[in-house]
C-alpha cells in the first residue's frame, strides 16, 4: 500500500513540476542577403543545447521565406522566433515578447539618381531592389508607402542578388533608385560624389537576428531561454543576443510595412486639433468604421458611413472590390473629415480618395483617427455603454 500511496505521490509531484506544454518549437527565419548567418548556425546543435537546458524535446526549423515566417507570427506558429527585425516586429504585436538582437540597430535609405527631386518623382520609374523577402524590399516598401506610391506605380521592378549592386545600376543609368544601408551608402557616396542622392530614410532597424519568444510560455521557461541566448547561443553559431534595442523601433519598423501613407493629393491631412476647429466651422465628420466599432465609442457629432474594405492596404488598391455607397449620401459641397482607426487604418485613406474622385472639393483626412482624438484627451461618445444602463 505504502508502495502505491508512494508512486501516486511522485506521479502527482511531477505533474506538478513538469512543464505544461510539450516540445518546445522554434524557427529560424534566413534574411535572403545574409545566408552566410544561417548556414554558420546548427540547427542540431541548438536542439540539443536547448533540450538539455529546459529537460524537454525542442524542435528548430530553419526557413528562408519570410512571408511564411511572417504569417507564422500572426498564427503563433513557433515558441520562438530567431529573425529579421520586421518578422520580430509583426510577433512582438501577436504575443511574443523581445530577448534581443545580434547586431547593432542600422538604417535603410532609399537612393535615386541625382536628378529625382523627391521620392514622389519616382513613379513610372525603375528600382533595383536585393531579393523579394529581403528586409531591403521591406523597407523600401514601406518608404515608397509612406510617400503615396506603390510597386505597381513603378514601371520596373528588379530583384536581384546582392545590395551593393543597386548602387552601380544607379551609377550606370540601369535603374532610378535602389534601397541600401546607412554605412554602404556612405563609402559610396565618398568615392562617387554627385551621381545619387539620398531620398528616404528609415529609423533605426535592429540588426542582424532579433529573438522573441512567447509571453504564454511559463516564466521559468522564457528566463532560461532568454539567458542561453545571451550567453551560449554562440556555441552553435549564433551570436550572442546581447543587443537591446528600444521596442519602439520594432514598433517604428512594423508600422513602415502597414501603415498608411503620410500624405494625400487632393486632400488635406489633419490632426485632432485641426479637427475640432473644422467641426467649429461647420466641416462634416464620417466615421467609416464598421458599426460595432462606431457603437462602442466615437467623435461627437461624427457620422457613420462604413467603407466596407476588401481590396488590399496598398495605395495601388482595387477600388471596385470594396464598397463605399454610404458616400452617395453625403453633400459634395460641405468640408468632409473620414477618419477611423488610426494610421494603420486603411479605410479612412481610401474613402477621402473616393471623395477626391467622385468631386468633393475640400476633402480633410484625419489620418491619427480615434485613437489620436482619444490620446488628445477628446470627449468620446460610447453609445453601447449608455444604452447598457
Amino acid at each position: 500500500m505504502k508502495s502505491v500511496l508512494g508512486a501516486i505521490a511522485c506521479a502527482i509531484g511531477f505533474a506538478l513540476t513538469a512543464p505544461a506544454w510539450g516540445q518546445l518549437s522554434a524557427v529560424v527565419a534566413i534574411e535572403p542577403t545574409a545566408r552566410k548567418n544561417g548556414l554558420l548556425l546548427s540547427r542540431h546543435g541548438m536542439e540539443e543545447q536547448l533540450g538539455k537546458l529546459l529537460n524537454q524535446p525542442v524542435n528548430v526549423t530553419t526557413t528562408e521565406d519570410l512571408t511564411d515566417a511572417m504569417r507564422a507570427t500572426r498564427s503563433g506558429g513557433y515558441d520562438v522566433f530567431i529573425a529579421p527585425a520586421q518578422v520580430v516586429a509583426s510577433a512582438l504585436a501577436h504575443g511574443y515578447e523581445l530577448v534581443g538582437s545580434t547586431d547593432p540597430s542600422e538604417h535603410y535609405l532609399l537612393v535615386g539618381r541625382e536628378r529625382l527631386a523627391s521620392t514622389a518623382d519616382m513613379r513610372k520609374g525603375r528600382i533595383y531592389l536585393p531579393q523579394q523577402d529581403s528586409i531591403y524590399t521591406y523597407m523600401a516598401r514601406g518608404m515608397l508607402t509612406s510617400s503615396g506610391l506603390s510597386f505597381k506605380d513603378l514601371r520596373t521592378v528588379e530583384f536581384a542578388r546582392y545590395p551593393q549592386a543597386g548602387l552601380t545600376a544607379v551609377s550606370l543609368g540601369l535603374s532610378d533608385a535602389t534601397v541600401i544601408r546607412r554605412s554602404e551608402w556612405d563609402a559610396f557616396a565618398r568615392e562617387n560624389p554627385g551621381v545619387a542622392k539620398v531620398l528616404a530614410s528609415s529609423g533605426a532597424v535592429p540588426g542582424g537576428f532579433s529573438v522573441a519568444v512567447r509571453k504564454d510560455l511559463p516564466p521559468e521557461v522564457r528566463a532560461k531561454v532568454s539567458k542561453w541566448f545571451a550567453t551560449s547561443a554562440g556555441g552553435v553559431g549564433l551570436k550572442p543576443v546581447a543587443m537591446h534595442s528600444e521596442l519602439s523601433q520594432y514598433k517604428a519598423v512594423a508600422q513602415l510595412g502597414t501603415f498608411t501613407p503620410t500624405h494625400l493629393p487632393g486632400a488635406t491631412v489633419v490632426s485632432a486639433a485641426d479637427v475640432q476647429q473644422l467641426v467649429a466651422k461647420g466641416a462634416v465628420v464620417v466615421d467609416t468604421r464598421n458599426e460595432k466599432e462606431y457603437r462602442a465609442k466615437q467623435i461627437p457629432g461624427a457620422v457613420f458611413v462604413p467603407y466596407h474594405e476588401k481590396s488590399l492596404k496598398d495605395v495601388a488598391y482595387d477600388a471596385k472590390a470594396d464598397d463605399f455607397a454610404g458616400l452617395d449620401k453625403l453633400d459634395a459641397a460641405k468640408p468632409t473629415v473620414f477618419h477611423c482607426n488610426g494610421a494603420e487604418c486603411w479605410k479612412s485613406y481610401k474613402a477621402s480618395r473616393a471623395a477626391i474622385e467622385r468631386g468633393f472639393k475640400q476633402v480633410y483626412w484625419f489620418r491619427g483617427g480615434l485613437p489620436e482624438w482619444e490620446a488628445a484627451g477628446l470627449q468620446v461618445l460610447k453609445p453601447d455603454v449608455v444604452a447598457k444602463r
